[in-house]
């Protein structure tokens, strides 16, 4: 009766999954309290096989498992069966770790890659190494060289040889997608039984922006997953997944607004952020379909209430999570655009929609009703517009040395826009030049929206900071890709009504009228922000922001 029983119940599990319900958060809490950059596949024998990140699983252990694996019956009840090597390649240095497995079957037998973090070629080259088995548990077995050696960066170092992903096309050719923040993300034809890359490499995402790639197959469209910002940040981390997609396996591979993602002002169509509920950091996905046809996320999220793996700091706690993947008019998002799910939390809000303006500062006339923390005498008002050199100076951290120029935001929920010109230009290095919006409580409490130079890219990011344990914790989130000179950033607040916190959703436009809304930042409920505009950053070369006005919208 106790089989008969259980067999019912995985019977009615499989059944509510495959008509769409979600699978309980998060899908690892059974067998792990962390299970990062997961991946899971279905084998012959019908059950689902999880792989994760070679970290301890529960906290307290401190001892790592090198690339732990469960198996499940119906992607909700998940059971660990072990870890998939007891040793390393020959070719990695001692006290190398493995990261980010990939997991396929090619011909009859099962080809594991992952990242081996270091090798014997010299200190910071990492490669891929590849293992092969009969079953998707193993006994998995060495191939004695990597899928990818180390790659000497040209101007020294060595380039992250990381986050394995593999492809078969239809004609039966392989490639495996690789690469991270140091070089970006490749992809090359492997030989027939997988286990070499061979030929001349792509770059398909452009370096210091995208990570972790994911490519399938839809409807002849090739879609490139890919995460951005940081993985590991704590309660701040603002990892997040957007997308690309080509006709090609080689690319390029351009977003929903045509934008490329191997250049310096890259695109990407965001498929998940952080919303506003105790998730953050979500990020570096795997896709499985079940045995309905419904596509699930799989990816890694850190609950920003417990994001050490043994607190105060350490290891960042990231569970696996699985959720509902919806194709919105040829292009993926998560649960229908809310992202991630979490019973305990009110539902995210719907994309924001401004209402009748309530307030606008157009830069023509009177300054009422503004105030600074540390005045700069270089930002003037002229010609219909604030005009603000961007200071050598910063928010994050101790430093708080910038200027924010602030006023008080209307009561309940609103939307904020302003109109800024920013010229950057192209690839050129000028760290972390940036001018934008800001929630402001205090120096180490805040949300900035900010179109910024990192390195090489011009990007939008959304980046908070907060007290934590004693310290201070920022991360950021990719908000979307900024205009050649000109971005509308929008910040759309309103009060959660389940804890009372303060929401603010970041919205980027390259024309003012298509906009895209990214991830979800939160401040305490009792803490009482005000909205302003920041200009600060690296120090050369010279470049002067101007703000055209700041409205602000009902929601």
């Amino acid at each position: 009766m106790r089989r008969l029983t259980a067999a019912l119940a995985a019977v009615i599990t499989l059944l509510a999954l495959t008509a769409g319900a979600r699978p309980p958060v998060p899908a690892s809490a059974s067998f792990a309290d962390t299970f990062a950059d997961p991946v899971i596949v279905r084998g012959d024998d019908g059950f689902y096989y999880a792989y994760g990140t070679s970290d301890p699983l529960r906290e307290g252990e401190r001892t790592p498992h090198r690339i732990p694996m469960a198996r499940s019956a119906d992607l909700s009840r998940w059971t660990y069966v072990g870890d998939a090597f007891q040793t390393l390649p020959s070719y990695a240095a001692p006290g190398a770790s493995l990261w980010a497995p990939d997991v396929r079957k090619v011909g009859n037998r099962w080809l594991l890659y992952a990242t081996v973090t270091e090798t014997t070629t010299a200190a910071g080259a990492s490669a891929i190494g590849v293992a092969t088995a009969p079953g998707p548990t193993g006994p998995w077995t060495w191939a004695p060289e990597p899928a990818v050696p180390p790659r000497a960066a040209p101007g020294g170092g060595w380039w992250w040889t990381f986050d394995p992903a593999q492809l078969t096309t239809p004609d039966g050719r392989k490639y495996l997608y690789y690469g991270s923040y140091f070089g970006g993300i490749w992809v090359s034809e492997l030989t027939a039984d997988g286990l070499r890359i061979t030929g001349t490499p792509t770059r398909v995402a452009v370096d210091n922006k995208f990570e972790g790639a994911y490519v399938v197959r839809r409807e002849g469209w090739y879609y490139l997953f890919a995460s951005s910002a940081n993985c590991c940040a704590g309660p701040t981390t603002g990892y997040s997944v957007s997308v690309g997609r080509s006709r090609s396996p080689l690319g390029p591979f351009t977003d929903r607004d045509g934008l490329r993602l191997d250049v310096s002002r890259a695109g990407g169509t965001p498929v998940i952020a952080p919303n506003g509920n105790r998730w953050v950091g979500t990020g570096h996905n795997g896709l499985v379909t079940d045995r309905r046809g419904q596509d699930w996320f799989v990816y890694h999220a850190i609950d920003r209430n417990d994001p050490y793996l043994d607190e105060p700091f350490g290891i960042n706690e990231r569970p696996m999570l699985i959720d509902r993947l919806d194709w919105i008019g040829g292009w993926p998002t998560v649960n229908g655009g809310a992202w991630a799910s979490d019973k305990r939390d009110a539902a995210p809000a719907r994309t924001p929609v401004p209402g009748r303006l309530l307030f606008a500062d157009e830069f023509s006339g009177s300054a009422a009703g503004w105030s600074w923390v540390r005045e700069d005498p270089a930002a003037t008002v002229s010609g219909g517009a604030l005009r603000w050199p961007v200071q050598g100076a910063d928010l994050t951290g101790t430093s708080n040395n910038a200027g924010v120029l602030l006023r008080t935001p209307p009561a309940g929920s609103w939307i904020a826009e302003t109109r800024l010109t920013l010229p950057l230009g192209e690839d050129t290095v000028r760290n972390y030049q940036q001018a934008g919006l800001i929630a402001y409580a205090n120096d180490d409490l805040f949300a900035r929206l900010s179109a910024v130079a990192i390195w090489n890219t011009r990007q939008v990011e959304f980046g908070k900071e907060m007290p934590y344990a004693e310290a201070l914790s920022y991360g950021g989130t990719i908000a979307g890709t900024p205009g050649e000179s000109v971005t509308w950033l929008r910040l759309a607040h309103r009060i959660d009504p389940a804890n009372g916190e303060h929401e603010y959703r970041a919205g980027v436009s390259r024309d003012g009228k298509h906009w895209t809304w990214g991830g979800v930042w939160t401040l305490p409920a009792d803490s009482a922000p005000r909205i302003g505009l920041v200009a600060h950053g690296g120090a050369a070369p010279a470049v002067t922001a101007s703000f055209d006005y700041l409205r602000f919208y009902k929601w």
